[in-house]
């Protein structure tokens, strides 16, 4: 027993230290799993969290506290605020997990109809009962509850939320189930009440601060913008914004007018006009009862969680004082307007979807006039926020949003400021120059196949605007959610004009607009896109509406093409013969009613013959509603104009018709016209032309795209539309300058001549490509001539999965859909010249020819053929690569000589690639590269190989890479499908391809006989009234509602996965194509790599079944059951079976000493 003892008790002893270990390890891995759980009280599960304002506690420099964390405030403790972590990440700029753990399992259910909720309640618990244990009804206790409903408030068990959600989608008064949503904003002013008291007003003075601190990341869901301060954020931008013009100066408020005589908005007070009997709804953190500012408080209603009605941050208050203060320091434009605040904020700066619905009921039930709200976000598909705007127009509320503080990027309208049924307001300074915050256009809704919308509608002073305390005395702000007040303040006032006996007979979104945007001053400057209709002109709008009567207009009013610098892009670009279509998409505004149709086609009426000329095709709205539709337009110059050169005018008709108002027995008609003026040159040299590939980029929303440059942190998605004129508005500019005339493709490769294009431009791509593409670009490069060149970006799929978060506002796990390119996809497309992306991220500084270049997040040549030219620079490894090194957040990296730039010779065409897309990208540009797209422009395009780019020392003897190099896979675990628009997707071209192409699948290559024919589809497509985006009915504002189609977020690794019920997303994952096996310096046929993937479908299939039945096993995208089973199951299980192995040994120890004892036993007896 002793030896027994001796040698098994430190063995035990072993054992339990290491399962104690391995519990431990499980135990923290797991408490980090569960930080991005919702349920309550899971943050104080988070191993190390921060206080805002004190990064010490965090283990990290304020940078870093900033860039990867989220801050988390508890409700009602507005300074009690949080940041959470997730664990280490090994690459620096990704892991940015939202952990604020509030909501727990909540869905809103909508319904069909109003009723008041005990009805729904009493509905679901009939056609539930099976499942009555599964789900739990929430009250909601506030002013709204008096009224019917149209949505309900659920909480479900997430082991039965499968269930629950599919027998409440099979119930035929319910609409749809959307996640309960979290918004958050950071409004750091409203902290500091160091502002001068009483007459003598000055600017708040900040410290000053790095401007990455106001800069916030973008998670998935609804934001709110931010207020940007003159002395936190610099008006420093780069030269590639040429159409920015900003004032440097400084200058102090003491030495201006008040916003309101800025307005002269004393003249119409003088008038008797002061907003009186105008319900006006302030939507944001509340106001106190006894604020001195304000005279006629009629309502404070509270919709949050805290039990309490007044403005403990000050923003609420702020928004009101510019409204209808009538304190003589900080006037507000109509004080005597009817405030109703409308508390949907906490003092930690949290809201819910549930909160603004209810709202938003109670405001419509309550007949608000106006209504202000200056929040915003990039997230255009929530559904239930997006309709139920919609309705509140429809209702005759007047909704002034914020167009957004991203600027100067183009690209960056936010919602609902984006809608063309909401007055989207942007930001200047009292220079009347565009302030360098406020968000431009265009509208990203319709891309690619379709234009975006101009917005802002208007823009109005946004910089060091005064407004009320929040308590007593007057404040400056700037922000765009300052110049949103400042119009709804003007709207009330405005409205105070029309006699009350028909006000609101006369009144509504649409004509309030129109008489805005009418009245609007042109700033000289800025472009469409930047100003809108111009600046906000209070006497003018005035003027319109003293002599009102309904009417339809037109946004804009007239169409000159002409017109520089606010017609760009158009000014800058002729029409030519032979060109893709320019396409643009105008808004129409129905003043006659809510609902309104064209009642025939629109008519060009050209005003000379050259107008003959010209050929334009059209998209409309089917039904006007609410109160506003688009018109599309696709102009073309017909082929017996290529040698034109001069002006076309002319002008296209229509006639709108709307039932009739109350009183009256007809239909109510307006003829509209729209002047348009067009540029026409001949037809330019193919050597000239450059085709921009739109259609295979894909960006949020509906999925997770990330950004292109991992070094950014403040935006972790890829949301500003990759198009030529939003983030790519300086690259276009350049080559515009160059002499290049660049067309956009919005339709499939298979949808252009080739022979009438120098070079095709892929800049950023994430989508994958038809097989027949694959065939005809190798045709079209081969034996057309044509040049090609690729600009990718990183792709690394440790890197994605780093990047998943739980994202709590829309209850799912998001992770990237792909990386800031899609190499296999690209991988696939340049297989048959040997060429190939690698999966490296790549980061630094190199020269060549004498040129700076910085290369952001930029990936690898893993394959080049023999004869190519190839560019090779010493980078720092970012994914630890083929180095073996693993990288840090720390500034000591592997560093790699990487190859990244080749040109090369394809048949009668070229190619260049190249691995990076940030120096061309004005989102996060570091330095542009325009420079050496010219050059590669010119070897692609003219044959002309410049010494920099084709020294004799960089020419290949041999191949790069090998045939056993392993190629960049795609996620198996990823539905990409949700999000493209070529899988499970037919072949199709749109309007905005040649005519000769329309409806049909192209051009199609005939090997055989190198001959182009068009194969036509069987469907007819195109024609009628489609909206400008063909194939994306993403929104109602490009969209009409009978062919409207609500988005609904994909997740793929979400359990609750919503399909998307639109046509161009829907499908699930199409066969995974692999790459190509093969690999030598001449060039392989495209049927060679067809029958490569054709042959691995089956074995691909297979595989994948395999992984769908093992998928847990070494895979980190696991849901959290799965994850917390494996994490504890394999401790356990070692325990079990160390006691076992001990309990064994110990039993056959105990068997041979009984044996032992039995044989001394004998032994004694014998002697």
């Amino acid at each position: 027993m002793r030896a027994f003892t001796g040698w098994v008790a430190p063995l035990l002893l072993l054992l339990l230290l290491s399962c104690s270990s391995l519990l431990s390890s499980s135990n923290a891995s797991l408490r980090q799993t569960n930080a991005s759980d919702p349920n309550p009280g899971s943050v104080e599960q988070v191993s190390r969290f921060c206080t805002v304002g004190d990064t010490e506690s965090c283990g990290m420099d304020s940078h870093t506290c900033s860039s990867y964390l989220l801050t988390h405030c508890t409700a009602g403790h507005g300074q009690s605020c949080r940041a959470t972590t997730d664990g280490e990440d090994t690459t620096e700029g990704i892991g940015l997990v939202r952990t604020v753990g509030e909501v727990n399992d909540e869905y809103i259910v909508r319904f069909k109809e109003y009723r008041h909720s005990s009805e729904f309640k009493l509905a679901l618990e009939q056609k539930l009962e099976h499942n009555d244990r599964a789900w739990q009804w929430l009250e909601r206790n506030n002013p709204a509850s008096a009224f019917p409903t149209d949505f309900a408030l659920l909480r479900i068990k997430r082991s039965q939320h499968e269930d629950v959600l599919e027998a409440l989608k099979k119930l035929e008064f319910v609409k749809d189930v959307s996640p309960q949503m979290r918004f958050t904003r950071s409004l750091t002013s409203e902290k500091s009440e160091d502002e001068h008291e009483g007459s003598e007003v000055a600017h708040e003075q900040f410290k000053p601060k790095d401007k990455e601190e106001f800069l916030e990341s973008k998670p998935p869901g609804r934001l709110h913008t931010k207020l940007s301060f003159e002395s936190g954020i610099e008006d420093v931008v780069s030269p590639v914004f040429s159409n920015v013009s900003l004032d440097h100066g400084r200058k102090l408020l003491l030495q201006r007018s008040q916003i309101t005589s800025m307005f002269e908005a004393e003249k119409l007070w003088a008038k008797g006009f002061t907003g009186a009997n105008v319900k006006m709804a302030v939507f944001d953190t509340g106001v106190r009862a006894d604020h001195p500012h304000f005279r006629n408080i009629k309502e404070r209603t509270n919709w949050t969680n805290e039990d309490t009605l007044n403005d403990n941050l000050g923003h609420g208050t702020f928004v009101a004082g510019v409204i209808s203060s009538q304190d003589p320091q900080c006037l507000g434009f109509a004080p005597d307007a009817e405030i109703y605040a409308f508390r949907v904020f906490t003092d930690a700066q949290v809201s819910y979807t549930s909160w603004f619905l209810d709202a938003f009921n109670y405001a419509i039930a309550t007949k608000m006039n106006v209504l202000n709200l200056s929040i915003g976000g990039p997230d255009y598909l929530d559904l239930p926020f997006v309709e139920k705007v919609w309705e509140m127009t429809a209702n005759n509320i007047i909704m002034v949003s914020a167009i957004g503080n991203d600027g100067p990027l183009y690209g960056t309208l936010n919602n609902p400021a984006d809608q063309s049924d909401v007055i989207g307001v942007g930001g200047i300074d009292y220079s009347d120059h565009i302030a360098s915050f406020s968000s431009r256009g265009m509208s990203t809704w319709e891309i690619p196949h379709g234009y975006g919308r101009i917005k802002p509608d208007i823009v109005a002073y946004g910089r060091e605007v005064i407004g009320s305390k929040i308590s007593t005395g007057c404040k400056s702000l700037s922000g765009t959610s300052v110049a949103s007040p400042v119009v709804a303040g003007a709207v009330c006032l405005l409205a105070s004009v029309v006699p009350e006996q028909y006000r609101w007979n006369l009144l509504n979104p649409a004509s309030m607009k129109q008489a805005l945007v009418e009245g609007a001053s042109r700033l000289s400057g800025p472009n469409m896109f930047e100003q809108g209709a111009g600046r906000l002109n209070l006497l003018k709008s005035y003027e319109i509406l003293a002599t009102y009567k309904p009417r339809v207009s037109i946004l804009p009013s007239s169409l000159d093409l002409t017109d520089s610098p606010y017609a760009w892009p158009f000014w800058r670009q002729p029409l030519y013969a032979g060109a893709m279509p320019l396409i643009f998409n105008a808004t129409i505004l129905n003043g006659m009613g809510p609902v309104g149709y064209i009642e025939s086609a629109p008519n060009w009426v050209p005003s000379g013959d050259s107008g003959r000329l010209l050929d334009i095709r059209y998209t409309y709205s089917d039904v006007i509603w609410p109160w506003t539709g688009f018109l599309g337009l696709y102009l073309r110059i017909k082929p017996e104009g290529n040698k034109f050169q001069g002006t076309i005018e002319g002008k296209i008709t229509f006639r709108v018709v709307s039932p009739p108002a109350k009183g009256e027995s007809s239909k109510r008609r307006w003829d509209c016209e729209l002047p348009l003026i067009v540029s026409v040159i001949p037809t330019p040299p193919r050597e000239k032309r450059i085709l921009w590939d739109q259609f295979h980029s894909v960006r949020y929303p509906p999925g997770y795209i990330p950004r292109d440059s991992l070094d950014v942190r403040n935006d972790i998605l890829d949301w500003h539309g990759d198009h030529l004129h939003t983030n790519y508005h300086g690259m276009f500019d350049a080559l515009r300058d160059a002499g290049y005339y660049v067309e956009t493709l919005g339709s499939p490769l298979t949808c252009f001549d080739a022979t009438q294009y120098g070079t095709l431009l892929m800049v950023d791509l994430e989508d994958e490509y038809y097989t027949e593409e694959i065939k005809k670009l190798q045709d079209d490069i081969q034996t057309k001539g044509l040049g090609l060149i690729v600009f990718a970006d990183w792709y690394h799929v440790d890197t994605m999965v780093k990047m998943k978060f739980f994202d709590d506002n829309t209850r799912s796990w998001w992770t990237p859909a792909t990386g800031g390119a899609n190499i296999p996809a690209l991988n696939d497309l340049l297989a048959p010249y040997g060429i190939a992306f690698g999966d490296t991220i790549l980061n630094g500084a190199y020269s060549i020819g004498g040129e700076r270049a910085h290369y952001a997040s930029g990936t690898d040549l893993l394959r080049f053929p023999t004869g190519g030219f190839v560019h090779r620079f010493l980078f720092q490894d970012s994914s630890g690569g083929r180095s073996g090194i693993t990288s840090s957040r720390s500034s000591v990296r592997a560093q790699v000589e990487s190859p990244i730039l080749g040109a090369v010779d394809a048949g009668k065409g070229r190619i260049a690639v190249y691995g990076d897309s940030n120096c061309l990208d004005s989102s996060h540009m570091v330095s542009n590269c325009y420079w050496l797209l010219k050059k590669l422009l010119d070897f692609t395009s003219y044959n002309n190989q410049d010494p920099v780019i084709f020294p004799a020392t960089n020419e290949l003897g041999s191949p790069l890479g090998s045939i056993d190099s392993p190629l960049p896979q795609r996620r198996s675990d990823v539905d990409f499908s949700a999000y493209s628009l070529v899988l499970k997707n037919p072949l199709r071209c749109g309007l905005d391809s040649p005519v000769a192409v329309h409806g049909s699948k192209g051009y199609i290559s005939d090997q055989s006989t190198r001959t182009i024919k068009i194969v036509p589809e069987p469907k007819n497509f195109g024609g009628g009234h489609l909206q400008p985006d063909e194939f994306n009915n993403t929104s109602r504002d490009s969209a009409s509602p009978s062919t409207y189609r609500p988005f609904t977020k994909s997740f793929p690794t979400d359990s609750n996965r919503h399909s998307n019920t639109t046509a161009s997303r829907s499908g699930s994952e199409r066969d995974r194509m692999l790459e190509p096996g093969g690999f030598n310096a001449t060039m392989v046929s495209s049927e060679s790599i067809l029958e490569i993937r054709t042959a691995n479908v089956s074995n691909w299939k297979a595989q994948n079944k395999t992984q769908v039945a093992l998928g847990w096993w070494g895979r980190d995208e696991l849901d959290l059951t799965t994850q917390a089973a494996v994490q504890w199951l394999a401790p356990i299980l070692l325990c079990i079976t160390g006691f076992v192995l001990i309990f064994g040994l110990w039993r056959v120890r105990q068997r041979k000493h009984r044996r032992a004892r039995k044989g001394s036993t004998r032994s004694l007896i014998n002697l």
